[in-house]
């Protein structure tokens, strides 16, 4: 049984869609995690299927350590990104964690990936699936 992370912040919505698109695919042995850098985001991604979650610097840095896959933003590594609330702690522990990261990209938080083309969210999250079927078959 594998354990996915699924990190996120401010309103939870990136993390919701993941979740909600991980829990279509046939994972249920697998253990679907909700960090959360706010209670609001928690929750959100707690609604949307995750079965537990737990937010704050803590909850991230434990849960990293514990994963085998980490899901979220490329910005989950920047120290300073989702408008403050992912610190270096959080972006150290994300970062230096054994767990394989697959990583969605989005030009924000002032990150600007090389070779990103304009596709839509639900693209982008047919790309994360295809990584984690890799990781998880």
């Amino acid at each position: 049984m594998k354990r996915i992370v699924v990190i996120d912040g401010q309103g939870g919505g990136l993390g919701k869609a993941v979740i909600e698109r991980i829990k279509k695919e046939p994972w249920q042995h697998h253990e679907l995690l909700a960090a959360g850098t706010n209670a609001v985001a928690t929750a959100t991604m707690i609604r949307a299927g995750a079965d537990a979650g737990a937010t704050g610097e803590s909850a991230i840095i434990w849960n990293c350590r514990h994963a085998d896959i980490v899901v979220g933003a490329v910005g989950i590594l920047a120290a300073g990104s989702m408008l403050g609330e992912l610190n270096e702690n959080m972006a150290l522990a994300i970062g230096s964690c054994e767990a394989v990261k697959i990583l969605i990209p989005f030009n924000k938080c002032r990150l600007e990936i090389a070779g990103i083309s304009e596709i839509s969210l639900s693209e982008r999250l047919e790309h994360m699936i295809n990584l984690l079927r890799h990781h998880i078959d």
